[in-house]
């Protein structure tokens, strides 16, 4: 395995560990290593425990890890509650006035050194020093953030890094410097709904409404910072439901449009969603997961809504749901979706969930030049007179001009309509409208992403996981493997719809599978049986509110 460095800020919100979080992983960054970041986060404006952990090395990483090389401790109860996490070299940068001693302590006079309100630059430049990264860097990241708004502020968070370097400098021994970069490769540091964001934004979006509700939030955040630049419109909705529909309608005029909630949020969306199906209308959905029931637990991570959005709205019409795996596919698949739902005229479905749409990591430059930007909507030259909007096809896709964009009459119904769009009562063409849509289903299938496959053929134990659990399987089945065992990994980045003839050979020419999901009752699994018959007869399941890591995994392994 690649030998990588876990770093864990602990303390409560208010004392800037998500700021000092970020700035150090930049720094990282900007430094050439990779890294994973998980961001563990209570409910609450202010108090409340909270961790920002990065995990660094040299080579590219897949996922978070449990055991703990720097503990930085912005007080006393993160000692207590991660303490014994810490490796057998482990050390603890802490405030000298906390009387909970530890063997790796280092004990730092945060008073010395800086008033309260800069303790987390003290704790970046102890950190940065131990680490071995360069002063000046961790100085040019912070005049980034300060020196625009507040050149003085910039000029004391300077002093008072300077003074936590030297003081670190003169009164450690200690050091958990990472092997050195000679020459740093460019990489951005993304988050996954940064990504999604950015995804979006390539593939010509134009309209995203939302209504705030975490995980998702960040993602229309994304968007209004790059409003000007862009000229997209991001609207806060009064609701859910005003959201979908407002969204509809931009995608109807001819506008890209997206909304991005969670859990809660999408439950009154669902009306909209078959509106969109009957209408044929394209839109993109992103349900960023967390655990439920009702509000449960709303900064925690979880993949329990699979179901609810697989059987969402109600009639029966084709769609498409991606599950995200990585950043990288966070960008990736949102364009996917928006030209999957531009061509079949429908809504499809990114699902994520909090840990990958907080989990910052270090992305190669996505090269959006070489990208295609699509169009909305068919040429109307091509189009025959008088225009029906859902003429019958062989393919179920008809011809979709926009309003306005020619003289043609447009028209559309959220009840059962003829060719031309009109509300209709004959029951023969109501049966040929549903065989129309559902007939999309043939290109959709031909389209479908396949799941991705490492190891041997015919494995003596195969994981199977989807979205973000990703990374967390893919690292233990290598470490198995590494300890000799015959262990192969098989991912689902599009969970709906399925084409078994891409993976069932894999499935039952495993001697075992094992089912990875961050649920209680194994959809996933489920949704496989039901598709191909084949049933999963062990699962390793996760709904404490965490990610599933690699340690997880091989802790149940091992008791199986």
């Amino acid at each position: 395995m690649v030998e990588t460095c876990n770093i864990l800020i602990g303390g409560e919100a208010g004392q800037g560990l998500v700021t000092l979080g970020q700035l150090l992983a930049r720094c990282l960054v900007r430094s050439g290593y990779r890294i994973v970041v998980t961001q563990i986060y209570q409910s609450i404006i202010r108090g409340g425990h909270n961790t920002f952990s990065i995990r660094v090395g040299t080579e590219e990483i897949e996922a978070p890890r449990r055991a703990v090389d720097l503990l930085i401790a912005m007080n006393e109860e993160t000692i207590r509650l991660h303490g014994g996490r810490l490796t057998e070299k482990g050390v603890t940068i802490v405030d000298e006035s906390v009387e909970l001693i530890c063997d790796t302590c280092i004990k730092v006079p945060f008073k010395e050194l800086a008033e309260p309100r800069f303790f987390n630059v003290v704790a970046l430049g102890v950190a940065g020093s131990l680490l071995g990264l360069k002063k000046e860097l961790i100085c040019a990241l912070l005049d980034e953030l300060f020196a625009r708004k507040k050149p003085e502020m910039a000029e004391m968070n300077r002093r008072v890094l300077s003074k936590a370097f030297e003081w670190c400098g003169k009164h450690t021994g200690v050091s958990v410097s990472l092997p050195a970069i000679a020459d740093p490769q460019k990489r951005i540091m993304l988050n996954g709904n940064e990504a999604i964001a950015l995804g979006a934004l390539s593939a010509g979006l134009r309209f995203c409404a939302y209504y705030p509700m975490t995980p998702s939030t960040s993602i229309p955040m994304t968007l209004i910072s790059t409003a000007k630049e862009t000229g997209i419109l991001v609207e806060q909705g009064e609701d859910e439901i005003a959201v979908i529909n407002m969204a509809l309608g931009a995608s109807f005029a001819g506008a890209p449009a997206m909304v991005a909630t969670s859990g809660g949020g999408f439950a009154l969306m669902t009306e909209g969603v078959s509106l969109a199906g009957m209408t044929e209308t394209p839109i993109v959905i992103v349900v960023a997961q967390r655990p439920g029931p009702a509000t449960g637990l709303p900064t925690r991570t979880e993949q329990a809504d699979l179901e609810m959005v697989l059987h969402s709205g109600h009639g029966e019409f084709p769609r498409v749901l991606f599950a995200p795996g990585s950043v990288e596919e966070c960008f990736h698949l949102t364009r996917r979706a928006f030209e999957t739902a531009e061509r079949y005229q429908g809504p499809v479905f990114l699902l994520t969930d909090q840990f990958l749409a907080d989990s910052y990591r270090a992305v190669d430059p996505l090269g959006v030049e070489e990208l295609p930007f699509p169009e909305p909507g068919t040429d109307p030259a091509v189009v025959a007179s008088p225009y029906r909007r859902f003429v019958l096809t062989e393919k179920g896709v008809s011809p979709r001009l926009l309003p306005g964009k020619s003289s043609h009459l447009v028209v559309a119904d959220s009840d059962e309509h003829d060719e031309a769009g009109h509300i209709t009562e004959d029951l023969a063409l109501r049966s040929r409208m549903v065989e129309k849509r559902l007939q999309k289903l043939g290109g959709l299938l031909h389209e479908a992403v396949p799941p991705d496959y490492a190891g041997s053929s015919l494995p003596e134990l195969l994981f199977v996981s989807w979205g973000s659990t990703k990374g967390a399987v893919w690292e233990a089945a290598s470490r198995l493997r590494e300890a000799g065992r015959d262990v192969a990994a098989l991912h689902f980045s599009q969970i709906w719809p399925l084409v078994p003839r891409q993976f069932l050979g894999k499935l039952e020419g495993a001697r075992e599978v094992i089912a990875v999901e961050g649920n209680a009752t194994g959809q996933f699994s489920r949704l496989l049986r039901r598709e191909t018959g084949f049933e999963i007869q062990r699962e390793i399941l996760r709904y404490d509110g965490l990610p599933v890591t690699p340690e997880y995994i091989l802790d149940v392994i091992e008791k199986l």
